[in-house]
């Protein structure tokens, strides 16, 4: 018996826009805190990633929606897309280290980004993986799954860093 075909179209109808709300509602947040945190390279850096992991999903969930059918189409987004933000936080995760001025919580919090960003690209690129593991989902499914524990991660940095105080003699 064969499943019936999923549209994601529901799913990313309403993940693109939580996205870019998300993603608005942060920039509030550093226009509030910019006066602080732009002496803060520590606090800059960490306002971007969460600015890129809320903008990147919502990029993932529009492509989506271009051609909701088409599976290619989603493969290369998500791919490339996922590919370069695992990059990019994979870069900013090893030029904080050697510089030592993040929490560990922000550590671990990169890296798994950076983790799920991989996984979904793996994912994109290896649709088959999914069953052939014993997955009983749709590679798309898992991706949604995917981009939700991502959002979910960012919020929760978010809310920690909303709080967190600048050294005021950071440079």
């Amino acid at each position: 018996m064969t499943k019936p075909s999923h549209d994601p179209t529901s799913f990313y109808a309403a993940f693109a826009p939580v996205c870019f709300t998300l993603l608005g509602l942060w920039l509030i947040v550093v226009q509030t805190r910019h006066s602080e945190w732009r002496r803060s390279p520590v606090h800059r850096n960490r306002a971007h990633i969460l600015a890129v992991n809320f903008a990147l999903p919502g990029m993932m969930g529009l492509l989506a929606l271009v051609q909701p059918g088409n599976q290619t189409l989603w493969r290369v987004a998500f791919a490339v897309v996922a590919v370069i933000a695992a990059l990019l936080l994979g870069w900013v995760t090893v030029r904080e280290a050697r510089r030592a001025r993040t929490s560990w919580l922000a550590r671990v919090a990169t890296v798994s980004a950076a983790c799920l960003y991989v996984l979904i690209a793996v994912v994109a690129i290896f649709p088959g993986l999914i069953s052939d593991i014993g997955i009983k989902l749709r590679a798309l499914e898992v991706e949604e799954i995917l981009l939700s524990l991502l959002v979910f991660i960012a919020v929760n940095v978010a809310w920690y860093l909303m709080f967190d105080e600048a050294d005021p003699g950071a440079t």
